[in-house]
């Protein structure tokens, strides 16, 4: 499959890479790391990283703006989507050719050419594998800020090689990507450091969640609470694991109140809890998903029955 997608990019001149919406690190580290290779090997090509920009991951990058008439002709690679409802800018299906690349589970199975692989600890794991196989036969390069995005989304999928996904195959991949000399005490800085306002608001989470003995915790953050911390809805995404570090935790969710809907962050310590995301128009992986809802009576639909997965 990888020599298939190696093939694939070798064929066309314009290359335009998407990732999912609500980014994380791995979202924005795949595309862009990918993005970074193709440029590097391929320096005729015109290659482009699409998305809604979230400023969170500015120290990884910015997205490119592009004009409808590029997707003329050119191929569409999407990594760490697992849906097409998820890919940020629907623009992706007016393309010549689609590649999925990506570590959730396949319940959509779109795409021309599908690499998916559940057992990667990340798309950006994903994206180095390729990048070692169409080094060896296809002359393709890695440099210095490549090997810096792909290595912060393995950090940000992996919780820093905490989650059981991390795996012998990853330590290997980023022992690689770590030759490569990037400040990575800059970088941990960039992903980890928080604004004083957020750290006001973990303690706020600290003193306000609700767990019962079955393990099931859960906090909410109204609109209303996040302007009086001066907070944005994508500035939580930093705090989602605060709740990992309790004794006595299976799973928790974060509820996130936006303008029109409400942001389900779920996350477990065992609990199979994307069956229940997809439930509530989303998904993910089994031990981390996301989810949308649209008022609170539902917010409390999700608290019981992530009770029920943990009891």
């Amino acid at each position: 499959m990888k020599k298939e997608i190696i093939d694939t990019i070798a064929e066309y001149d314009t290359i335009i890479i998407h990732r999912h919406v609500r980014p994380d690190a791995d979202a924005y580290g795949s595309q862009l790391g990918l993005k970074a290779i193709l440029q590097a090997t391929y320096p005729d090509k015109t290659i482009y990283a699409v998305g809604e920009h979230d400023h969170v991951f500015s120290y990884l990058g910015l997205p490119d703006e592009i004009s409808d008439e590029a997707y003329n002709k050119a191929l569409v690679i999407c990594t760490d989507t697992a849906n097409t409802e998820r890919v940020d800018d629907q623009r992706y299906h007016t393309g010549d050719f689609i590649i999925k690349i990506d570590h959730h589970p396949n319940d959509d199975q779109y795409g021309d050419l599908l690499w998916v692989n559940t057992a990667a600890s990340s798309a950006s794991e994903m994206i180095y594998e390729l990048y070692k196989e169409g080094s060896e036969t296809a002359g393709w390069k890695m440099n210095q800020n490549g090997a810096r995005l792909l290595f912060a989304g393995i950090v940000g999928d992996t919780g820093r090689f905490i989650y059981p996904s991390t795996t012998e195959t990853t330590f290997k991949v980023v022992g690689d990507l770590i030759s490569y000399g990037f400040d990575r005490t800059e970088l941990f800085n960039s992903m980890y450091e928080l604004d004083p306002n957020l750290l006001q608001l973990q303690g706020y989470i600290y003193q306000n969640f609700a767990m019962d003995e079955t393990g099931a915790a859960y906090i909410k953050l109204s609109k209303q609470l996040l302007e009086e911390y001066g907070v944005s809805a994508s500035d939580t995404s930093a705090l989602v694991s605060t709740l990992g570090d309790i004794k006595g935790i299976k799973a928790w969710a974060m509820f996130v109140e936006e303008d029109s809907q409400i942001r389900v962050r779920l996350r477990s310590k065992g609990p199979i809890i994307n069956e229940l995301a997809k439930k509530y128009r989303g998904g993910g992986h089994p031990m981390a998903s996301g989810a949308t809802i649209y008022q609170w009576s539902e917010a409390d639909e999700v608290i019981q029955q992530l009770k029920t997965l943990c009891h």
